[in-house]
C-alpha cells in the first residue's frame, strides 16, 4: 500500500512540469484542437497523473470539451455514498477514462484493466485506510471488473451487478 502511494506521488512529480505546461497552453488555446497523439497524452496525464481533487479542478474546468467526454452519471445505479463514503469522484474519473479510451479507438482488456485498478486507488485514497470503506470499495471495483467491458458507465457496471 505504501509502495502505491510512493509511486503515485512520484509518478505525479514527474508529470507535474508536463502537465501544467499543457494545461496552461490548453487554457491559452482552448479552441485549438490537440492532434490525436497529443489528445491521448492529455487523456492519460488527467487520468493518472492528477491527484483525485486535482481530477475534479480540471472536471469543472473541461478543457479541450469538443475532443474529451467529461459527462458522468457518477454511481447513480449505486449509491454514491454507500454507507456515507463519498466514492462519486472515483466514479466520474472512471467514466472518464472508459468513455475517453472508447472515444479514441483505445478501450481494450488492457486498458480497461489500468482504467479499473486506478479506479480502485481512487476509491483507497476516498477511504484512507477504514476498513470498512475499503471492502466496500473492493465490491465496486469487482462490480467494475465484471461488468465493466460492457458498459459505458461506472454506474452501469454497478447496476449489472446487483
Amino acid at each position: 500500500m505504501a509502495t502505491s502511494t510512493l509511486r503515485r506521488a512520484a509518478r505525479a512529480a514527474v508529470t507535474t512540469a508536463v502537465v501544467a505546461g499543457t494545461v496552461f497552453a490548453g487554457s491559452a488555446t482552448a479552441s485549438a484542437a490537440l492532434d490525436p497523439a497529443k489528445l491521448r497524452q492529455v487523456t492519460d496525464s488527467y487520468l493518472y497523473s492528477y491527484s483525485l481533487n486535482g481530477f475534479q479542478n480540471v472536471r469543472a474546468q473541461q478543457p479541450y470539451a469538443s475532443q474529451l467526454d467529461w459527462s458522468s452519471d457518477g454511481c447513480s445505479s449505486s449509491p454514491d455514498n454507500p454507507f456515507g463514503f463519498n466514492f462519486v469522484k472515483a466514479c466520474y474519473r472512471h467514466d472518464f477514462g472508459y468513455r475517453n479510451y472508447k472515444r479514441q479507438s483505445r478501450f481494450n482488456e488492457s486498458t480497461r484493466l489500468t482504467v479499473d485498478n486506478n479506479f480502485k486507488e481512487d476509491l483507497y485514497e476516498i477511504c484512507a485506510g477504514n476498513w470498512s470503506c475499503n471492502r466496500t470499495a473492493d465490491v465496486y471495483y469487482a462490480a467494475v471488473r465484471q461488468f465493466g467491458a460492457s458498459s459505458v458507465s461506472t454506474a452501469q457496471a454497478l447496476a449489472k451487478a446487483s
